[in-house]
């Protein structure tokens, strides 16, 4: 059962949530942040680091002056805007704010950073759900002017300011829209101001959410909150097949989990020579076909002899690096049969000192072990019921002698009649 950081907060008594949950794991929102500086105690005449870090709705965050509140992680501020005020959670303080301000270079002594106004109090939050309440109809109306308007676009989420005196729509498009006649028509319709902001497919997918391919919750809807570019290079690296109905996600563009292991391979494949570079031998040239990562192992054909084209050597990474120094060198080997045959000798030799003693190799083994279960259990079920069987036949012979009547025995009358 997932506990609330802030319920805990409550109990204790503690202004905040202050991360005692540890949100790197267990947090309350996927854009929470682990404060590991929160420990950290200050230098002697140091002072909290007077800014704090407020997340929105839409995986948005922002920077805000404390102007001299005390404030915790988890509190719901209201905070300066454009035109009004909005309402947001903070969701770091102190020195970890300084090295996100300076990560995403932020100046705080020469930008301009709003500030925050107070707390929010209990009629600022139930006007703020109010509006979160009402965003779902307003964002299907906003799709029928859409469609009135004949403009190739899609609103996929809308935002209300914790104020009302905005809304903001966020919208998926190819291109450039002209959406002049559809703001005046939105403004009319909601008596408020208008702001449209397109975002790209990946960042849609992520408020939607969803299942990928692999039956897990898609990565950009649970934790990632930063989109790096994917290339299909990263397919090649890793020998994926270049079908774009199996590379593509829910957005319709390449997966992201494409980059988790690119590096890995990257500096595999250092290792191993270009895929350009011919070998020479003797018999003729030979190209590269494909490589194995894993275990090692290229495979290589013959270019001048057509019926050897469709033949394919395999060999190990040390043997095409020994023929590679060679034809540095000068030299040539005979053939790559050579080469091929003394891999196939390795690993057709047996293994020696090897013992199967429990039957590890093979895989079936839990099968077989429920096979005799089985049938243990059906040979005491059996005899069981041919117990039970006779038993009964048993009871209801005893049943009938008892009915029964019987005759006298007499001796003597029986004599008399013989």
């Amino acid at each position: 059962m997932k506990i609330d950081t802030c319920d805990i907060a409550i109990q204790n008594k503690i202004p905040g949530c202050q991360n005692i949950g540890a949100c790197d794991m267990n947090g309350c929102h996927k854009l929470t942040v682990f404060d590991w500086l929160g420990d950290t105690p200050l230098p002697a005449g140091e002072s909290i680091f007077p800014f704090v870090e407020v997340r929105f709705k839409n995986s948005r965050k922002d920077f805000f002056s404390t102007n001299g509140i005390k404030l915790f992680t988890g509190d719901t501020v209201a905070v300066e805007a454009k035109s009004g005020h909005d309402i947001g959670v903070i969701s770091a303080t102190g020195e970890i704010v300084r090295l996100q301000m300076k990560k995403k270079k932020v100046d705080y002594k020469k930008d301009l950073i709003f500030k925050v106004y107070r707390k929010a109090t209990r009629r600022d939050i139930d006007k703020w759900q109010q509006l979160r309440l009402r965003e779902e109809k307003v964002k299907h109306k906003a799709r029928e002017y859409v469609i009135k308007h004949d403009l190739q676009m899609k609103i996929s989420d809308v935002e209300y300011q914790g104020d009302g005196t905005k809304v903001t729509f966020y919208y998926t498009a190819d291109g450039r829209v002209d959406f002049r006649s559809l703001i005046k028509d939105l403004a009319r319709e909601f008596s408020t101001r208008i702001e449209m902001r397109q975002i790209g497919f990946r960042q849609e997918a992520a408020r939607l959410g969803g299942v990928g391919s692999c039956g897990r919750e898609l990565c950009c809807a649970s934790w990632m909150s930063d989109f790096k570019s994917v290339s299909t290079s990263a397919a090649k690296h890793q020998q994926l097949s270049l079908n774009p109905q199996k590379l593509a996600g829910q957005c319709g563009k390449l997966k992201c989990c494409l980059n988790y292991e690119l590096d890995t391979y990257v500096e595999a494949l250092s290792e191993f020579p270009p895929h350009n570079l011919h070998l020479e031998t003797e018999k003729g040239n030979a190209k590269w076909i494909k490589s194995d990562i894993f275990k090692g192992h290229l495979w290589y054909a013959y270019t001048n002899q057509q019926e050897n084209n469709n033949t394919w050597h395999k060999l190990t990474l040390e043997q095409v690096n020994e023929i590679i120094e060679y034809n540095s060198q000068g030299q040539k080997p005979a053939s790559l049969e050579e080469y091929a045959a003394e891999l196939s000798l390795l690993e057709t030799k047996p293994v020696e000192n090897f013992e199967n003693v429990v039957g590890q190799d093979n895989i079936n083994r839990f099968d077989e072990i429920k096979r005799k279960k089985r049938k243990k259990k059906r040979r005491k079920s059996s005899g069981n019921k041919q117990k039970n069987v006779q038993n009964q036949s048993n009871q209801n012979k005893n049943r009938r002698f008892k009915n029964k009547p019987r005759k006298p025995h007499n001796n003597k009358q029986t004599k008399n009649e013989k």
